[in-house]
């Protein structure tokens, strides 16, 4: 892994190999922003052969941000909720469900600037619905780690760019605002780990 740090974030059916033993594919996020479908046995090869390899096991090392900075913390980004305003059939249907959810260290407006132009906006104004400050947290980590509580909300949408080649987004989900901000509020509480989105029932519910 090269001084890497790598969250398993998935899990696949185990199969058996032909020695007999068990493997995984597994979803495998690098600290970088990469990700591998690997399998669980060639993780664990990585790591035995790696002399100063170490494995992570406490899932939780306190809340990724507060209400207000400790002293001698300093503002890191903003997690924000965007609203579409495109027409397209599927976001016009369901607007009040469509949520974009982000992470930002350069402040929301400037993020949004230009969103009509920009496939990730859906090419499409915006509004923002929701902001929550950050303090002190790892941007990418904490990004991966709401897409991966929202995935299976995740929206099926292709869109056309500014030359007609269809981009698919990937920061749109089909949830509400309210479980976004209980989702938010269990980060912030360090629980977030111990629960999952259920679409079905569209809250947040225990693993």
């Amino acid at each position: 892994m090269a001084g890497q740090k790598a969250y398993v974030a998935e899990m696949g059916e185990e199969t058996l190999t032909d020695q007999g033993r068990t493997d995984a594919r597994l979803r495998v996020i690098f600290d970088n922003g990469t990700e591998s479908r690997m399998l669980m046995r060639s993780l664990q090869r990585a790591l035995n052969k790696d002399a100063t390899g170490r494995r992570i096991t406490e899932p939780v090392a306190g809340p990724l941000f507060a209400d207000a900075p400790e002293e001698g913390d300093s503002t890191t980004g903003t997690i924000y909720v965007l609203r579409s305003k495109s027409d397209h059939p599927m976001v016009s249907e369901n607007r009040d469900l469509v949520h974009k959810i982000g992470v930002t260290t350069l402040g929301v407006e400037k993020r949004i600037a230009g969103a009509h132009l920009q496939p990730t906006f859906l090419m499409a104004p915006v509004k923002v619905v929701a902001t929550y400050e950050l303090y002190t947290i790892n941007q990418t980590r904490l990004e991966n780690l709401i897409h991966r509580i929202f995935g299976t909300a995740q929206l099926d949408i292709e869109i056309p760019d500014r030359f007609g080649r269809p981009v698919t987004p990937r920061e749109w989900f089909l949830v509400p605002l309210f479980v976004i901000d209980e989702a938010v509020q269990k980060i912030k509480d360090a629980t977030i780990t111990k629960f999952r989105y259920a679409p079905e029932r569209a809250s947040v519910v225990a693993n």
